[in-house]
């Protein structure tokens, strides 16, 4: 393993549905505020399914934690007057950083609401905040699902980056030469605003391969294969999954890549085993 420096780190949870799930996220929130994160973000569900949980996340992280809290926000299912309520209670709440996302339907929702792509949803936040919040928005290295096409996907994220955006969170990939290479074509069309790589720390093989095949991360197949190689063994999946996320943080930490995101799932044990790598070998750096 090379000896890479490691920071702005940011983490982001979920909106717990369970007095235990609050409580679960909360020792989590704690334990990972350890690591001096630039901030915390929380989802936003489909249709804004959990709107009043992401508020709700974001006070108790607030309430809490000494760090920033960094709400999602979605247009897809939502009014201009439901985003403009909560955009009033997010400034009333001093917070100063937004995810802006297009968001997905809820099944069985008929109506998309009165913006209908991220970018639309940026322009209306700048036209109704002006420069209040730093905005970040998502990126996909490997292409957005929907996406008719690779110049076509490039296109859609410029469009958000002209509208406002200040920055990009990617979508989680396991290929590092396609968060590379995505940063040169940003390039190649004018865009140069920071892009983070989102890391998705591996847990569970099965889960992961859903969420993959829903959300277009590819697995690569010599990953996919040890990993289903290895059953119902957990303890040798993490332990396989951290060296391989390991690796690839590595990489991307050399290669110049801003800060690192990660989506923790509402877990803290392989977040954290991750960072005291990075930590040991900081260690061992200064010492050689």
């Amino acid at each position: 393993m090379k000896k890479t420096n490691l920071t702005n780190i940011s983490f982001e949870f979920f909106p717990p549905k369970t007095p235990e799930g609050v409580n679960h996220l909360l020792q989590t929130a704690k334990i990972l505020a350890d690591y001096n994160p630039d901030y915390f973000s929380v989802t936003f569900g489909a249709g804004g399914s959990t709107r009043e949980g992401t508020l709700d996340t974001v006070k108790m992280l607030l309430k809490h934690t000494p760090v920033a809290a960094t709400p999602h926000i979605s247009c897809m299912g939502t009014s201009k007057q439901d985003i403009l309520d909560i955009l009033v209670k997010y400034q009333t709440l001093g917070i100063k950083h937004l995810v802006a996302l297009r968001g997905d339907l809820p099944s069985g929702m008929g109506m998309s609401g009165d913006l209908r792509y991220a970018n639309e949803l940026v322009t209306f936040i700048r036209e109704q905040t002006g420069d209040h919040f730093h905005i970040d928005v998502a990126a996909y290295p490997e292409i957005h699902p929907q996406a008719p096409s690779a110049q076509q996907d490039i296109l859609n994220f410029k469009r958000k980056v002209e509208a406002g955006a200040n920055g990009a969170i990617t979508q989680y990939f396991f290929n590092v030469d396609a968060y590379f290479h995505f940063l040169d074509e940003c390039t190649t069309h004018g865009i140069f605003i920071p892009i983070v790589p989102g890391i998705m720390p591996i847990y569970q093989f099965s889960k992961l391969a859903r969420f993959s095949e829903v959300c277009g991360a590819e697995i690569p197949r010599w990953i996919r294969k040890r990993l289903e190689s290895y059953g119902d063994d957990q303890e040798s999946v993490r332990l396989f999954g951290l060296e391989v996320v390991y690796h690839m943080c590595d990489q991307l930490v050399a290669g110049g890549a801003p800060g690192l995101h990660f989506y923790t799932l509402n877990q803290a044990d392989v977040v954290v085993m991750l960072l005291k790598h990075f930590k040991q070998d900081q260690a061992a750096s200064k010492a050689s």
